[in-house]
């Protein structure tokens, strides 16, 4: 799922900030236990959404799909004292391991879970105000949960998207129904005048929306 060379993303890997213990754990036993483990963030997309958290100190996080926990863990680090972070994931066979893997962490207990159908879920939230959301779940659904919250993202509030550069497919010839998914999602954002966004080449394409 690397979109840059190897040489260069090890280069970028050693030159940004060391992955967290706890989080080194979770990204092993995720390729050991878990189906998929492609979709894990990693180290690098990792540090890129802690450091984005922080730089927006948000008091409520969404995230939308939480898959083994490692970019939840991520996003929290950004959190004030009294913030929290709710994350939807579809898979209930994952809670076990999620509890087990929130409990290695200091964020822990900021984390709010919640298991089924996002497009269900996020309307009834107890949360007025988004300071940050994070959708990494099912790709058809991504411009149905961007709808779902922008009213509810605060102005100078972040919205990231993930895989919209679905392994380098929407910049080339491609013409299969998930990859015209993609591509038209970031043509709908690049023209939507409520936000600024621009797509980071980071592993597989971070879209970052910024609401006005």
């Amino acid at each position: 799922m690397e979109i840059l060379d190897a040489t260069l993303q090890t280069y970028l890997d050693a030159h940004c900030e060391p992955e967290p213990e706890a989080l080194q754990f979770i990204n092993r036993e995720t390729y050991l236990k878990v189906l998929r483990p492609h979709m894990l963030s990693g180290h690098y997309q990792g540090r890129v959404l802690s450091f984005l958290s922080k730089m927006v100190q948000p008091k409520h996080i969404l995230e939308v799909g939480t898959f083994t926990g490692y970019a939840t863990i991520c996003l929290a680090e950004g959190l004030t004292e009294d913030g929290e972070i709710h994350t939807i994931e579809v898979n209930r066979e994952l809670e076990e391991m999620l509890n087990s893997h929130f409990k290695l962490t200091s964020v822990g207990k900021k984390i709010k879970q919640h298991f089924g159908d996002a497009t269900a879920i996020i309307p009834v939230l107890p949360v007025d105000s988004w300071d940050l959301v994070f959708i990494d779940a099912d790709k058809k659904n991504n411009y149905t949960y961007f709808q779902l919250v922008i009213d509810k993202v605060r102005p100078g509030g972040l919205i990231i998207i993930d895989n919209v550069l679905w392994k380098g497919k929407v910049y080339g010839d491609e013409k299969d129904a998930d990859t015209e998914l993609i591509r038209q999602l970031n043509d709908q954002i690049s023209v939507d005048s409520r936000v600024e966004k621009m797509i980071l080449p980071v592993r597989d394409g971070l879209l970052v929306i910024r609401k006005k």
